[in-house]
């Protein structure tokens, strides 16, 4: 069966409304070409007419309108060329260009139609029903009774069966069905016998089937998945959406392996007056590798499984809490069944207060480590966390202060404990010279108390500190200077910055400090400017400098060009904290820079470096670029860090590796995809590596097809780093979405 597409009328509009009831109407056969409105209280058993022409035989009680008419009773409309009411009978019988409209929305079309006078019950011949989402039914004949319409031998569709020309298309896919039962009220179609065609062909029996065909979403069996990986050899998984109010649901699903035990998956979710949270769970019995390589014995099976929840409300304008937790059962189970990638678990909470002029927050988080080699009980569990700032304007000097008080204590169950709390004012002040200078004073104080236990259990000496009660006190101040100069370039505006920074901050005691979140430090574009150059709050660079660099921007029609490089220069002999090999550890540090390129929305393309100051040799080279339209497009990224870090600092080891990604449409709707990870790190960059040089990471390749009510793809991946049961190898997955079934 073929789903037509709707045809306009091209009839001339001429409504007129005359309203019919018992003895309304004189008892003699008339013909009225521009029928008079006629007004009067609408009862129950009236029905409304507009039409061109009214006739009414008195003998045979008869009225026959021609010509554009509308009949409507009780929120039931009909439309159509020709309709007869036998007033005796009840029967209403409407033939030509039929438009019946139900009370919910839904818009029926046929050829001929025989209704009571109620306009609910009746039979229809070759009736089409367009629903209030846009899908359609069609069926060579269908009745509707109270409302609900059945309809024998009907196909169902949510695609559209109209072209951009306006010309009709086969839809990608129909449901074709023995019986299909339609219910206005609680928007849903069930199915009797209903197969499902893909492109004109019988893929898919669906006995049972039914859907809603509204936006909201309603309870019942998702469309399965198919795939084939290497750890777990066939799968097929089976879903289940209960939507158990409004604003609630809850999806089960049971994935089934051919070389695996079943794995079950519950997912949870609420949308309440404040706030929204979920919770997700897997679970599985089955037996496991370690990522030591020992393989529990066969028949030993064990319980795996992972569980995560994420939400946050608003409790008022200001207040606001937040949560999230991620917890796995072992270091090998979100790999094993493709769940994440991770290779850490991050649980978190925080309640916080903002307002305009202050911020507060309690907080606390803990992580599980999933990484080969790394122990548990040197992962750090924070509780609490607590952060309070507060901004006023200077009244002497102008600028604003900021006070802030923050308080963090770090434990760990088998390793270095710390507890920290400080204090601090920070006053900025913003100036605008006569010449255009952008002038800004900064000064800040601070004041730290520290305490630490267990510090020798830290495997890097220059982050334990000293054990015991340890304090410093922290004084800083700078002025930045900005002078941009606008000018014409190149066909469009160019602005040129050049930015000087003073830096000066007395020696405070660092290394009898513990450090806990001033580990990743690297000179980079973006922290270059920074009072503190070490992220986070454990170290402080105390030094007397000069920072210097330069911003250059470009705006044209259709391309954009930014570009910043900059170098800073110790004033004094002091020996520098920093560790060798970040581009911080001598006199003149490296010379860093970014230059983005910009034009219209084809092309991004990023560039990150940093040279180093003696032989501008390329200590971190960065690009990331994409390349093209939404259909077509190519990503690529590269990152190398050739800093010459010692093995012994953990969290700054170099590397070197490149990412690909692409999609190219070769038709209107099909396209094929890919992606890449290769790791490029070799002994020179990393001496504890075991990569070659050229260790590929993961591929990807697929094809997909994509239209207005389907979405299917197959995708091939091959990974190649094995940890504990999850192996290297490949992995196939077939995805299969219809719109309003499933999805």
């Amino acid at each position: 069966m073929i789903i037509p597409a709707l045809q306009p009328s091209s009839s001339r509009l001429l409504l007129a409304a005359l309203l019919l009831a018992g003895g309304a109407l004189p008892t003699a056969v008339f013909a009225q070409a521009e029928p008079a409105p006629v007004e009067a209280k609408a009862a129950d058993d009236q029905i409304g007419f507009a039409a061109a022409v009214v006739e009414y035989d008195s003998n045979s009680e008869v009225v026959t309108a021609k010509g554009d008419v509308v009949v409507n009773r009780d929120g039931y409309t009909l439309r159509a060329d020709t309709v007869v009411w036998n007033r005796t009978s009840g029967e209403v019988t409407a033939e030509g260009n039929i438009r019946s409209v139900g009370p919910e929305g839904d818009v029926a079309y046929g050829d001929k139609i025989v209704v009571t006078d109620t306009l609910k019950d009746g039979i229809v011949e070759n009736l089409l029903v367009v629903l209030a989402d846009e899908s359609r039914l069609a069926a060579k004949s269908g009745a509707r009774k109270d409302g609900v319409y059945s309809l024998d031998y009907a196909a169902y569709t949510a695609c559209k069966v109209e072209g951009t020309d306006g010309c009709p298309k086969k839809p990608s896919w129909e449901v074709k069905a023995v019986k299909v039962v339609y219910d206005p009220a609680t928007k849903r179609v069930k199915y009797e016998g209903a197969r499902i065609e893909l492109f004109g062909l019988p893929i898919v029996p669906l006995p049972f089937l039914s859907h809603p065909v509204d936006t909201k979403a309603g309870s019942g069996f998702l469309v399965p998945s198919v795939g084939f990986s290497r750890n777990n050899g066939l799968e097929i998984e089976q879903s289940y959406y209960w939507r158990i109010a409004q604003n609630r649901d809850l999806t089960g699903a049971i994935t089934a392996f051919s070389n695996a035990a079943p794995l079950g998956q519950v997912k949870f979710r609420s949308l309440e007056k404040t706030g929204a949270f979920e919770v997700t769970a897997y679970g599985t019995y089955s037996n496991r590798i370690d990522t030591s390589g020992a393989v529990i014995p066969t028949g030993s099976n064990v319980f795996r499984g992972y569980v995560e929840g994420a939400g946050r409300f608003q409790l008022d304008p200001y207040w606001s809490i937040s949560a999230s937790g991620r917890r796995a059962s072992d270091r090998t189970f979100l790999r094993r069944y493709d769940i994440s990638r991770d290779d850490r678990l991050r649980s978190t909470f925080a309640a916080e207060r903002i307002d305009d002029n202050s911020y507060f927050s309690l907080s606390g988080w803990a992580v599980q480590t999933l990484r080969t080699g790394d122990k548990q009980g040197l992962a750090p569990i924070a509780l609490p966390e607590i952060d309070y700032r507060r901004r006023l304007s200077d009244p002497l000097l102008g600028g604003n202060i900021q006070l802030q008080a923050n308080s963090l204590a770090i434990g760990r169950t088998a390793g270095q404990d710390t507890q920290r709390a400080f204090g601090s004012v920070k006053w900025d002040l913003r100036k605008i010279t006569k010449l255009g200078q952008e002038v800004t004073f900064t000064a800040l104080a601070r004041g730290d108390v520290y305490h630490s236990d267990e510090n020798a259990s830290t495997t890097t000496a220059i982050y334990r500190g000293d054990s015991g009660w340890q304090s410093r006190a922290i004084f800083a101040g700078a002025m930045d200077v900005k002078w941009p100069f606008v000018g014409k370039a190149l066909g469009g505006t160019q602005i040129f910055t050049p930015r000087v920074q003073l830096v000066a901050a007395p020696s405070v005691t660092n290394l009898k400090i513990p450090n806990e979140d001033s580990r990743a430090v690297d000179l980079e574009d973006s922290n270059l400017f920074a009072l503190n150059r070490f992220p986070g709050y454990d170290r402080f660079e105390d030094d007397y400098r000069i920072t210097y660099g330069f911003d250059w921007t470009l705006r044209k029609t259709n391309f954009t060009a930014d570009i910043n490089i900059g170098q800073s220069y110790r004033l004094s002999n002091r020996q520098s904290i920093f560790p060798d090999g970040t581009g911080l550890s001598d006199k003149a540090s490296d010379i860093v820079g970014r230059s983005e390129f910009r034009f219209k929305d084809i092309v991004k393309l990023t560039h990150r470096f940093r040279l180093d100051k003696d032989n501008l040799a390329v200590r971190r080279n960065e690009i990331d670029a994409t390349i093209g339209s939404r259909g077509t497009y190519v990503q690529a990224g590269y990152l190398k860090l050739n800093r010459n870090i010692g093995p012994t600092v953990e969290d700054l080891s170099d590397r070197e590796e490149i990412r690909l990604a692409g999609r190219v449409r070769v038709a209107r709707y099909w396209s094929v995809f890919g992606s890449t990870i290769i790791d490029l790190t070799d002994t020179t960059e990393d001496p504890t590596t075991l990569s070659d040089g050229f260790d590929p990471i993961r591929h990807r390749l697929g094809v997909a097809y994509d239209d207005d009510c389907l979405s299917l793809s197959l995708t091939w991946r091959r990974d190649y780093q094995p940890t504990g049961d999850a192996r290297r190898g490949n992995s196939f997955l077939f995805r299969l979405a219809f719109r309003n079934l499933g999805v």
